[in-house]
């Protein structure tokens, strides 16, 4: 049977050994003793003694008593509970800390530069010497593809489209009418620069406005797996830098995403409405278009939100409210679930 350890080597590119100085200055970090030499990472409750482990979540206090770590990433105010036989790596950005050391000795892999020979490249198409075009893939006329870009099998790069460097396009992933910037992720089946949902009602049915405009997805962004992210109309779609959209993630046309925004997977924005930086969505909430979402806000999981959002709020709820409010609602109903009179309740079923 093939190793079953964290990383499996026919998947993952492996690094290393490190010594602990390495590893500590991956997590902005340093260690006070020893400098022995680390082989991987793993989580506590496997972690051998050449695996370096961490703890950001105090519910595991058990699990880190119990480890074989050689090494742990922890909080300064956990350091103390870090076994005899494992050496602390203290810092308080632990989550931090755990990706920077797993990408050290997990590197993304880098590109195989070259055109698969089943791949088509129109002749007037820019693709970079360093880019690699996966099997079956098609990049159509004026498209332009930057330095060490990954374009997976099937997938479509439309007319003109631009990808910055470094980009990665997962398989089946289609993009049109788009402008990209550097270190862009397109999982597996994510669909850029469709028509947006638009139309007149006229009293012989239905007639579609034409989309005329873009999409706009700046560096370092993030979509997950079938996610979907419509043109603009006549203006621009935008997606800010940094963000992270998760899987089945549904953008309208013009809505625009500022820096850092974070959308759990199921997600819908109906047209138009603006998120400013930072925000946070839940899965499977909803907004209703023309909005405008404050910076900092946090939108709860099936959340409908139809009115604008002040800065940093919290919303919960369908329709969406604060959560003050919310948790008010709630108390409320289960007292009057529990007044005496009322019908048991009914087994299984806690009231």
């Amino acid at each position: 049977m093939p190793s079953e350890s964290v990383g499996d080597a026919r998947f993952y590119a492996r690094s290393g050994p490190y010594s602990l100085a390495q590893i500590a200055a991956a997590a902005g970090s340093a260690v006070s003793r020893g400098d022995c030499m680390m082989t991987g990472v793993a989580p506590l409750q496997v972690a051998g003694p050449t695996d370096v482990s961490f703890l950001d979540n105090r519910r595991y206090v058990s699990a880190l008593a119990a480890t074989n770590a050689g090494a742990v990433i922890v909080h300064p105010d956990m350091a103390n509970r870090v076994p005899a036989s494992a050496i602390p790596i203290v810092t308080k950005a632990t989550y931090e800390g755990w990706a920077r050391v797993m990408a050290l000795f997990h590197p993304e892999i880098p590109p195989n530069p070259g055109i698969h020979p089943t791949a088509f490249v129109a002749p007037d198409a820019i693709v970079d010497s360093t880019a690699e075009i996966g099997a079956f893939s098609q990049i159509e006329e004026g498209a332009q593809i930057g330095p060490r870009c990954r374009i997976g099998a099937y997938a479509s790069i439309g007319k003109a489209v631009i990808l910055g460097a470094d980009c990665r396009i997962g398989t089946h992933a289609s993009i049109s009418h788009a402008l990209l910037g550097m270190r862009v992720c397109l999982h597996p089946g994510a669909r850029v620069g469709q028509e947006g949902f638009s139309f007149a009602r006229t009293k012989a049915g239905y007639l579609t406005i034409p989309q005329l405009g873009r999409v706009v997805i700046e560096d370092d962004v993030e979509i997950g797996a079938n996610s979907t992210i419509d043109r603009g109309s006549v203006q621009d779609t935008v997606i800010g830098a940094g963000s992270r959209l998760d899987n089945l993630v549904q953008i309208g046309h013009n809505v625009r995403l500022g820096r850092c925004c974070v959308i759990v997977a199921q997600v819908g924005i109906s047209g138009s409405t603006i998120l400013e930086d930072f925000v946070q969505v839940g899965g499977q909430a909803a907004m209703a278009g023309h909005l405008h979402i404050g910076q900092g806000a946090q939108i709860g999981a099936q959340a409908g939100v139809i009115s604008d959002v002040p800065p940093k709020a919290i919303l919960l709820g369908s329709p969406a409210q604060s959560r003050h409010e919310f948790f008010r609602q709630v108390a409320t109903l289960k007292r009057l679930v529990r007044r005496p009179g009322n019908p048991p309740a009914i087994k299984g079923i806690d009231t």
